[in-house]
């Protein structure tokens, strides 16, 4: 299954975040902080503007992108978990 993003919504696959602290100790499931980092998987075509132009994404398929903490909403693609949010929940593409 796959799925396109409308308008300027962008669908993230969120990055493992790490499961040992520095000091080694494993952290469990429950305790770990959500992912705010990500890789783009697709975009949508751009905003529509009230004239009838389309505004270009600034993100493109590829990105690594870090979003904000409560961005997006979680939604499950062919087994795995992803994000679809607006372009602008995105705060930086990841050089």
């Amino acid at each position: 299954m796959s799925l396109r993003p409308l308008h300027d919504r962008v669908l993230v696959k969120p990055l493992e975040a790490d499961v040992k602290t520095a000091g080694g100790i494993i952290i469990p499931d429950t305790a770990q902080e959500k992912p705010q980092e990500g890789k783009v998987i697709a975009v949508g075509t751009g905003k529509r503007a009230d004239d009838g132009s389309v505004t270009p994404m600034d993100v493109k398929k590829g990105d690594r992108v870090l979003y904000g903490k409560w961005s997006g909403t979680e939604v499950k693609v062919g087994g795995d978990t992803m994000m679809i949010m607006n372009e602008s929940d995105i705060m930086g593409i990841l050089g």
